[in-house]
């Protein structure tokens, strides 16, 4: 195959939109993928004011008013809306138009431009991007320490069955509780309505260097249910998650990163499909606009889009937040959370959703540093000077 305009490595919703978006613009576009047309089993979620504006309604599955459940409850003043996840695969494949789509796995980029694949084979093209999530095949740096995880474990139930958790037309985002009763490392539930009477309950553990077992979550779920005096339901689907919260920002040499390789992905809330789906034609336009100029122009161009100066100071903020949470003793973090959600809604939305409005981030946690408690601020000045937490193994 002759060279290509671009070549996106990875078939998730972020590759999928941003080749559609290429291709829209007239680029030559190709799209690489182990497994194309594989269904995806992953739970996606954002908030409804999120939603790309391009996205039919018919994407999303369910609406619900967020809450929150620290040491109290919080209604967050925000609904939450979760993707029907087949229709948004069939409405991004829809999309792809003129895309040349390849089956095979990457394992390397021997030199810019250049993709090889498991086979020996080789795909060529003037930018690559390597959207292939947490594996980022074609970025040799491996990883510097054990990674910070969210974990979770999962059960889809019916609403009737649910309905201990979370009401109809509510989405339980957090719930602190230690209704499993079990202490050591805390784990929340999330429950939200998938649409047709469906209900995903789900053990989570937010963030743990490594990640929190997905044994013991459903152990913990399970326990859950039970004290609630909901039995497991015979057959009910599982769903279980596990990805890195804190991999460094993408540096494969002649390549971009998109989507969870970037990496995306919020480290307070695991999110990263509507940040995708947003950036996917603001990047596209810029490897169009650039690539007149030749290929290092147009991957700086994606670059600057992806990884603003205003961004990359967010990231750092998170990733301060980040480090407070795995440093914080396993009890004092529900007392964390009911202090976030006590923020004025403003501020909670802007730290959870904006990449590059920097001083209104800096407000939000300036704030939140102002109404904390001194054991609190002392985690959130040690985040910030301390080397970051090596295990929290010891900790289960």
């Amino acid at each position: 195959m002759p060279a290509m305009d671009i070549l996106v490595v990875g078939g998730g919703p972020a590759g999928m939109a941003l080749a559609a978006e290429c291709a829209r613009l007239g680029l030559d576009t190709g799209l690489l993928d182990p497994s194309p047309d594989r269904p995806w089993t992953a739970t996606y979620g954002m908030w409804s004011q999120e939603l790309p504006p391009d996205l039919p309604e018919s994407v999303v599955s369910a609406r619900a008013a967020g809450r929150v459940i620290a040491l109290t409850e919080h209604r967050l003043g925000w609904e939450y809306a979760v993707l029907d996840v087949p229709a948004l695969h069939r409405h991004l494949a829809d999309r792809l138009t003129g895309v040349h789509i390849s089956t095979g796995r990457a394992v390397g980029s021997p030199r810019p431009g250049v993709v090889a694949l498991a086979d020996g084979s080789e795909l060529r093209a003037a930018v690559v991007v390597d959207a292939g999530g947490r594996a980022r095949p074609l970025d040799p740096a491996g990883a510097r320490r054990v990674p910070a995880e969210q974990t979770a474990y999962g059960l889809v139930v019916d609403e009737a069955v649910a309905a201990p958790f979370t009401e109809p037309g509510t989405a339980l985002f957090m719930d602190w509780r230690a209704d499993h009763g079990e202490t050591g490392w805390p784990t929340f539930l999330y429950a939200v309505p998938l649409g047709g009477g469906q209900v995903l309950v789900e053990e989570t553990s937010l963030a743990r260097r490594p990640g929190l077992p997905l044994s013991a979550l459903r152990s913990r779920l399970h326990a859950r249910l039970a004290r609630h005096g909901v039995p497991v339901p015979e057959g009910a689907r599982s769903e279980r998650v596990s990805f890195p919260l804190d991999q460094p920002r993408y540096r494969g040499a002649g390549a971009l990163g998109f989507g969870a390789a970037a990496p995306l992905i919020h480290p307070a809330t695991g999110f990263s499909v509507a940040a995708s789906l947003r950036l996917a034609p603001r990047v596209a336009t810029a490897l169009a606009t650039g690539l007149p100029a030749g290929p290092d122009a147009a991957l700086a161009a994606a670059r600057d889009i992806v990884w603003s100066r205003s961004a990359r100071a967010i990231h750092r903020f998170r990733r301060i937040g980040l480090e407070a949470l795995l440093q914080m003793p396993p009890a004092d973090v529900p007392a964390f959370f009911e202090t976030f959600f006590a923020l004025p809604a403003e501020h909670r939305w802007t730290y959870l959703t904006a990449r590059d409005d920097v001083r209104g981030t800096a407000v939000a946690m300036a704030r939140l540093f102002r109404i904390a408690d001194g054991r609190l601020r002392r985690h959130l000045v040690g985040a910030a000077v301390r080397r970051p937490v090596t295990t929290n193994a010891s900790r289960r």
